[in-house]
């Protein structure tokens, strides 16, 4: 997403102003409470960030090509009293929501933005409402959560189990590991086991490049997923292929 402005005045944050900033470092989004990395709007102040697309909502409201019928409305907290999900991630909705008052739905600002396609000129990932190929993360087919799943249809992800391995590995990434020379810690979540049980067993070559493949799209997933698909996040797969 594009920015216009250095500084932004956000109804969330009254007490100072919000600068933009791009980081490589994983944050929480005081929005939404979810993960970010990439561009933000930040307060040094208090600690105070947000995504892009939490301190600038393209829209008081939006519409999905998953729910055609569906008007969802940009809220400050989920409505209600009731425990509410997100219908991309299925993880729990405890900050800012898409929400639509007809259907009942909800989408975490940064599901309601995943981009339908991803793509670096030479992979492809294209978003599913329901994929039926099996996940390389769980191994589990079905309608879990929204998937990400290659053109040539060999790599499927759920969006759900890409959070999953975030918050998993949250306080490696934060607090274990050495820093790399791109600021990355080593704590970056791995697919190299699930792809070497699950693809190729007869070759290790195959596997390799299996395995090189995979943690592509996993890169990229991420990166959408934290609220940047733009950030192709340095030096991720010379991580994921260290484990």
């Amino acid at each position: 997403m594009k920015y216009t402005k250095e500084f932004i005045s956000h109804f969330s944050h009254p007490q100072h102003k919000l600068k933009f900033e791009y980081t490589e470092t994983p944050f929480k989004c005081d929005g939404c409470k979810e993960a970010g990395i990439g561009s933000k709007y930040t307060c040094k102040i208090c600690d105070y960030d947000l995504h892009m697309h939490c301190a600038i909502p393209t829209s008081p409201s939006i519409f999905h090509p998953f729910y055609r019928k569906c008007s969802f409305e940009f809220l400050a907290r989920p409505p209600g009293t009731k425990a509410r999900y997100c219908n991309a991630c299925r993880k729990d909705v405890t900050g800012f929501v898409y929400h639509c008052h007809s259907c009942g739905y909800d989408l975490h600002p940064c599901c309601a933005k995943l981009p339908t396609m991803l793509d670096d000129g030479e992979m492809k990932l294209f978003l599913y409402r329901k994929v039926r190929s099996t996940c390389h993360k769980c191994g589990r087919k079905g309608r879990r959560s929204w998937s990400y799943r290659s053109e040539c249809k060999k790599y499927n992800l759920h969006v759900a189990c890409v959070k999953e391995m975030l918050v998993e590995t949250w306080h490696e990434i934060y607090f274990g590991g050495r820093l790399n020379s791109y600021g990355l810690r080593n704590g970056i979540p791995s697919l190299k086991g699930t792809l070497m049980q699950n693809q190729h067993r007869r070759s290790k070559t195959k596997v390799r490049k299996c395995c090189e493949i995979g943690a592509l799209a996993l890169q990229f997933v991420i990166s959408a997923v934290l609220g940047d698909p733009t950030t192709l996040i340095v030096g991720v797969v010379g991580s994921l292929m260290s484990k």
